[in-house]
């Protein structure tokens, strides 16, 4: 909507930021069907590949786009604090098992930024 009512007047630079990101996190979470066959930390290492998409996207902006990565940076960290492997006879340092709902919330929540940078890309 601020793009639309031109509250939010997005620079070349931004689109190409946006499309870019918008591309890494399409590599990193593909479709559905691909990404719920795969094991656990081939999920689990999806997820923090397209955070990491996110951060760098961040490093890269300034003003309203990087309000917005920085709130879709923050809405992924929970990811940070996930394991996929089992837990050894050591610390896990507080990292938790996820639920397979989880991973589909997380997956699912990183199409629909995908879908909104590369909206951003083109508007």
């Amino acid at each position: 909507r601020l793009i639309r009512d031109q509250v939010w007047v997005l620079s070349f630079d931004d689109r190409m930021v946006a499309a870019k990101a918008a591309a890494d996190l399409l590599t990193a979470v593909g479709n559905p069907e691909c990404q719920q066959t795969l094991p656990e930390v081939d999920r689990l290492e999806h997820l923090r590949e397209a955070l990491a998409a996110v951060a760098i996207a961040l490093a890269h902006v300034h003003g309203r786009l990087a309000w917005f990565l920085g709130a879709a940076a923050t809405a992924l960290t929970p990811v940070l604090h996930w394991r996929a492997m089992p837990a050894e006879d050591g610390s896990t340092f507080g990292a938790v098992p996820p639920s397979r709902q989880q991973y589909t919330e997380a997956e699912e929540a990183i199409r629909r930024l995908q879908s909104l940078l590369a909206s951003i890309a083109i508007a």
